[in-house]
């Protein structure tokens, strides 16, 4: 999951995608060895390329705290389809709503459209290594957050294994907001940890830094249950470690990942 330093469903409605989705666990079929691995909860994008021929689906639900106001995503929607073994499609919509207790603004950001790339393996102390790029597009955005430009981004996402159940992920990269100026530059630390068969935990630092402005710090951490290979539920919660950053976010999210290219 990525959050940028700026991020309300219903309860009722949030809580009966909540079910639909438990169904949905239910009825997929794991068709792979091991559990599908995803970029949420988490800042730190995972390394790993979508299972060939699968479309995975990550989307979560966030309210952010910035000063007097909130921003709520509802959802974000990351959208994966493996193609090969070295590249998967990519896809991001999300739906925010500004709140900074007079008004409310509400629409549909940038979609954006990229791709992840395996550069290659782990091997001693070489981390595996990808690469992700997208682009938003602003004709696929409301007009409250259109930007005048494209709004690409990248990151080459690294890990390290250090045990069988442990492994440190990390993140570097760059984003542009879509209104010229300088580029944000972005870096994620995490440590992750299987617990048994079912839960997955980590904390993570995380932040970005622009040229002629103050360095943005948070720290978070969040769990995540299986219902099975392929399909979670996770929580997660962070807040920032300046007064420029966010004050608090809380998420809650659920993955799923189903064959539709079947071969």
């Amino acid at each position: 999951m990525h959050m940028t330093f700026h991020r309300k469903a219903a309860l009722p409605n949030t809580l009966i995608l909540l079910l639909f989705v438990t169904l949905l666990c239910q009825e997929i079929n794991a068709q792979q060895t091991g559990r599908m691995d995803t970029d949420r909860p988490d800042q730190t994008e995972s390394v790993s390329i979508t299972k060939k021929g699968y479309l995975q689906a990550e989307i979560g639900f966030n309210k952010e705290k910035y000063g007097n106001g909130f921003t709520w995503v509802h959802p974000t929607a990351l959208w994966k389809l493996g193609l090969n073994s070295r590249f998967e499609f990519r896809l991001i919509t999300e739906g925010n709503t500004l709140d900074n207790g007079i008004t409310k603004v509400s629409g549909l950001v940038p979609t954006q459209i990229g791709g992840k790339i395996a550069l290659w393996k782990e091997k001693g102390l070489i981390p595996q290594t990808s690469l992700i790029f997208h682009t938003g597009i602003p004709a696929l955005g409301s007009s409250n957050f259109k930007t005048p430009n494209l709004s690409p981004n990248f990151r080459f996402t690294l890990q390290h294994t250090l045990t069988d159940r442990i492994a440190l992920g990390y993140n570097l990269g760059a984003e542009w907001d879509g209104n010229g100026g300088f580029p944000d530059w972005i870096y994620t630390l995490a440590p992750g940890i299987n617990l048994g068969e079912r839960w997955y935990a980590y904390a993570e630092i995380f932040g970005s830094i622009r040229s002629m402005e103050k360095p943005l710090h948070g720290i978070d951490g969040g769990i995540a249950y299986y219902f099975s290979d392929n399909c979670k539920i996770d929580f997660s919660g962070g807040k920032g470690l300046n007064e420029e950053s966010v004050t608090y976010y809380i998420a809650l999210g659920f993955s799923f990942r189903i064959n539709v290219l079947k071969r």
